[in-house]
């Protein structure tokens, strides 16, 4: 089987080419290093099945060799990297997903777009099924990257409707895990990395808001099981242990044995007060269960970020 994945030297792609570069025909890797690292794919390089190819997917991309996936990652997925990135991160889930798109179809391909809980906006309802609709402020400061990903679903659907595409779509929940950024304004590892400097630990508003954390283990098979499910659907993936900010800052600390302590900032606009991921269908259909508890998770994650807290970027 040969696979085409596009944002694949990011935090997620990284973790997914690791997991499949064994079993795969080819791995071909489309990314412009935005935010992704060559770092995340060094390892792979030199084997005789993988390609990195330095591109952005909102570029058409020609290609002649026959694949069987089409998996479309790239994107701004951080606070930072979509503020910082507007225009990118609507192009990448715009006319990056028609690109990504347009490859499944010409191969007849199994195509798989990573969406996001984020479409779902701030929640008016909990846990979050694959039917709601979602709360989405379309000119926020997160809109950018919400409508982005809500576009491209879009497509992909209108891709399924008009050319029989066999695509499906996963909505990932808050994944964090080895090969993340250290500085994208992400919870997790700021809080990680504050805790392990023993400074304070920014929390904004109450801490009251509710996240729901994967780990990335549980991401990469859920992601799996979707490829390989034969329909197209639309999937959450994620955890559905539901703990609040103030409690995953106090966890850390405990986990850290830290000197930080919590302090409290104004709450930025639009930032959901819930997240809570209904697996329900993705359990039912896929056999989806996610295994990995919160405290070895970020164990785990917190060894890995102070092995490379020298080289934050």
């Amino acid at each position: 089987m040969k696979y085409l994945i596009t944002g694949g030297a990011g935090f997620i792609g990284s973790h997914l080419i690791n997991n499949i570069i064994t079993k795969a025909d080819k791995v071909i890797v489309l990314d412009n290093l935005l935010t992704g690292s060559k770092k995340n794919i060094e390892k792979f390089v030199k084997l005789d099945n993988f390609e990195f190819k330095s591109h952005d997917i909102q570029h058409h991309f020609e290609i002649t060799e026959k694949v069987d996936y089409v998996i479309h990652l790239a994107s701004c997925a951080s606070p930072l990297a979509y503020t910082k990135f507007p225009i990118n991160t609507l192009k990448s889930g715009s006319i990056g997903t028609i690109n990504a798109l347009g490859i499944a179809r010409k191969f007849d391909s199994k195509f798989l777009l990573s969406s996001t809980s984020e479409i779902y906006g701030d929640p008016k309802v909990s846990p979050q099924r694959e039917d709601y609709w979602g709360n989405v402020n379309p000119t926020g400061p997160r809109s950018m990257y919400d409508e982005s990903k809500r576009f491209a679903e879009a497509a992909t659907q209108a891709y399924v409707s008009e050319y029989d595409l066999n695509a499906s779509i996963i909505r990932i929940f808050n994944t964090y895990g080895e090969n993340m950024q250290l500085r994208d304004g992400r919870v997790v590892t700021n809080f990680i990395v504050q805790a392990l400097n023993n400074n304070d630990i920014t929390v904004y508003g109450n801490g009251q808001q509710t996240r729901s954390f994967s780990y990335i283990e549980d991401t990469i098979n859920g992601l799996l099981l979707a490829l390989n499910y034969p329909k197209s659907e639309i999937f959450n993936i994620g955890n559905d242990n539901e703990m609040s900010i103030k409690d995953l800052a106090a966890l850390i600390i405990k986990l850290t044995n830290s000197d930080s302590k919590i302090i409290y900032k104004n709450l930025p606009v639009d930032d959901p007060m819930q997240r809570k991921p209904d697996l329900t269908k993705s359990k039912n259909i896929l056999g989806y269960q996610p295994t990995v508890n919160i405290e070895i998770g970020l164990s785990r994650t917190i060894e890995w970020i102070k092995n490379n807290l020298n080289n934050m970027v």
